[in-house]
């Protein structure tokens, strides 16, 4: 009977094994996407002012070693002062104050199939009646397996 126990034991660890294996072929994706608005055409740059009313292109290369899926934009006050985590530039802030109207963008859009590199380019007009300040400009992208990758840039939008 212990000998039973430890058979089927050994089996279902083989088992187990098998079914976790990568016999089809399909590469491991270990690698995230990347976004870069560090290049000529990119935009928004740090401490950049838009004028409200005024329309922009916001533009960022995405890039993945496999392929990519998605990426979104993402504008929201920074009025509270809070922080991304891989921001590598911080403005000067103006004073701590609370929204009354303040501008939220939020947007996802789907990468063509087959790509492995691709510069976005979203036309953004700012309202006349948002509140004006300090801003964030989040850009994510997300590869076919899932990675995803976060950017954070501070804005500012003038009257």
């Amino acid at each position: 009977m212990n000998l039973k126990i430890k058979l089927i034991y050994i089996l279902s660890i083989i088992l187990f094994l098998s079914a976790c294996s990568n016999e089809r072929g399909i590469e491991k994706d270990l690698e995230k996407p990347t976004i870069s608005i560090n290049y000529n055409g990119g935009f928004p740059k740090a401490c950049e002012v838009l004028t409200k009313g005024e329309t922009y292109n916001f533009k960022a290369l995405v890039t993945d070693n496999l392929e990519l899926a998605s990426y979104s934009i993402d504008i929201h006050n920074n009025f509270d002062h809070h922080t991304h985590d891989d921001q590598a530039a911080t403005c000067d802030l103006a004073a701590i104050k609370n929204p009354t109207n303040p501008l939220i963008y939020i947007e996802n859009f789907t990468v063509q199939a087959g790509k492995k590199s691709y510069e976005f380019n979203v036309s953004v007009t700012i309202p006349k009646e948002i509140d004006a300040g300090d801003y964030h400009c989040s850009y994510s992208v997300t590869d076919i397996t899932g990675w995803q990758s976060i950017t954070s840039i501070d804005i500012k939008i003038a009257e």
